[in-house]
């Protein structure tokens, strides 16, 4: 998925088109995003820059949740909802900052599934 340079869509003074001096290096390529759904768990290894490993997560069915000093595993039920995009809230996508519901109640996500490869959660109440 290598992206074109960007702010090349305009033309020169004469009209002729304008061209990049050099096309995008390997680090500055873009890849497709890993969205973390519900269904019984999917993990995936995906490699970073540097020789590093990014654990992934493609479906979960138990988030981490922090109740004052205790941590509880719980099912999670749906995702309530998602700020970071409303095609995400529609589909039930999990990301850092969606509410999910669980057999507790509330909780919000502070973890990054996508690449943490874990859903930690605290309590949430308004």
């Amino acid at each position: 998925m290598k992206k074109s340079i960007e702010n090349l869509s305009k033309r020169k003074l004469t009209g002729g088109k304008k061209h990049p001096l050099r096309t995008r290096r390997k680090y500055e390529i873009d890849r497709y995003p890993n969205e973390a759904q519900l269904g019984k768990q999917i993990t995936i290894k995906r490699r970073a820059r540097g020789n590093n490993i990014k654990n992934a997560l493609k479906k979960i069915d138990y988030v981490n949740v922090s109740i004052g000093s205790k941590v509880k595993k719980l099912k999670i039920i749906k995702v309530l909802e998602n700020k970071a995009n409303n095609d995400y809230q529609r589909r039930g996508v999990i990301t850092k900052g969606a509410i999910l519901e669980t057999e507790n109640g509330k909780c919000r996500v502070i973890s990054k599934p996508g690449q943490d490869g874990v859903v930690n959660a605290i309590k949430y109440s308004l």
